[in-house]
């Protein structure tokens, strides 16, 4: 090992120290900077802790305690009084406007089909577009929801969007219910090739599912038609 000389190591030394010193320069600089940006993300990280636990959570927990009655109002049919409450408790659209999406996804899907059975076909399609449940059957179901309100707005171009929508997201036998409503849309509309290519899908892809098993007299009609 080659021996450091006296002259290498004073200049080591004198190295060393610059570093040190632009180090120090740096830091009395720019320290307070530093140590200011840190603070602000240990702030940031501390109220957004603070805002979880004290103020979302309670939130969740008061529109999940609120939800109760109107869920309950839903499964009894009782569509309006979900909707909007009476003098004791609130309907579904009062909990919305309050909470929105920390009542639960759910809330929108209750609004939305308990809109669409009171007559409030725009209403419904407001409620079930805000939707956005992971379950693919649920999700599925908020979507041939929308295709019904559309259907009764005579909006078949996108009622027919919508019921497709369906049928693409469930992605098993169910799927035959929605082009099933599809097919009779586009019937509706005047565009028999469209139905029949879904009532064809349904046999096709969807032999074994209920549907399927009176689709021939749904496809014979348009091909005895043309």
């Amino acid at each position: 090992m080659a021996k450091v000389t006296k002259k290498e190591e004073e200049l080591r030394q004198q190295n060393m120290q610059e570093a040190v010193s632009k180090t120090e320069e740096f830091f009395k600089k720019y320290g307070n900077m530093m140590y200011g940006c840190i603070l602000a993300v240990l702030i940031v990280a501390l109220a957004v802790l603070a805002y979880n636990r004290f103020i979302l959570q309670p939130k969740k927990q008061q529109a999940t305690d609120q939800m109760a009655q109107a869920e309950r109002w839903f499964l009894a049919g009782e569509y309006e009084l979900a909707l909007n409450g009476d003098d004791n408790d609130p309907g579904l659209l009062d909990i919305i406007d309050q909470y929105g999406s920390k009542a639960g996804e759910a809330v929108y899907m209750y609004a939305g089909v308990a809109a669409l059975q009171t007559g409030d076909f725009q209403g419904a399609i407001d409620q079930l577009k805000k939707y956005d449940g992971k379950d693919p059957i649920l999700k599925a179901r908020a979507e041939a929801c929308i295709g019904d309100a559309y259907t009764e707005l005579q909006d078949y171009k996108n009622a027919i969007s919508y019921y497709q929508k369906a049928a693409k997201t469930t992605g098993n036998a169910l799927a035959a219910a929605y082009l099933l409503k599809a097919g009779i849309v586009a019937e509706e509309a005047g565009d028999k090739a469209q139905a029949l290519s879904f009532y064809k899908e349904i046999k096709d892809k969807w032999g074994n599912a209920p549907e399927a098993m009176e689709i021939d007299k749904y496809i014979s009609r348009i091909e005895i038609a043309e």
